[in-house]
């Protein structure tokens, strides 16, 4: 039996959930880096931002993630939320991989549709208890639809099959 949440160091809880955000982080950034001209050979979209600025989107987009899993912790958040918030990590861990180091920008297209599906799912949950949870979700989730977009657009502007 787990102990309550006024019972547990809630800075130490903010730092196990900026950990694991930080392997799902690392983990797109690794696979970004080992193939750092993936993106570069894309034709893009006119509104498409560069290469130089995903790194800090991705960086600021993973601390609100963070900061909105440790919110709805703080309210003793329900089990449902925590399943949904962790099969978002698991997407969003596939996604940079799949994009990048797999060459597989369809399946990561598929992959980054699932992640979306799921977010809004956990924002739902989330917002039962903790607006401030459900709204830092919001914020990543539109992180995820430009990405999302910007990922159906390299498809049909590159023709890949």
């Amino acid at each position: 039996m787990t102990a309550p949440t006024q019972q547990r160091n809630p800075w130490v809880m903010l730092a196990l959930f900026l950990g694991l955000v930080s392997v799902v982080a690392l983990v797109g950034s690794l696979s970004t880096m080992a193939t750092p001209d993936v993106y570069s050979q894309f034709e893009a979209p006119s509104w498409a931002l560069r290469g130089a600025w995903f790194g800090p989107l991705w960086t600021v987009s993973y601390v609100v993630l963070a900061l909105a899993g440790w919110a709805y912790w703080r309210t003793d958040g329900e089990t449902q939320g925590f399943a949904l918030y962790g099969i978002g990590l698991l997407f969003n861990l596939l996604w940079a991989p799949l994009f990048f180091a797999g060459g597989s920008v369809r399946l990561a297209c598929v992959d980054i549709v699932l992640l979306d599906f799921f977010v809004i799912m956990t924002v739902g949950l989330f917002c039962r208890r903790s607006r401030t949870a459900a709204l830092l979700l919001l914020l990543y989730f539109g992180w995820l639809c430009y990405t999302t977009a910007l990922n159906i657009a390299i498809i049909a502007l590159n023709d890949i099959t």
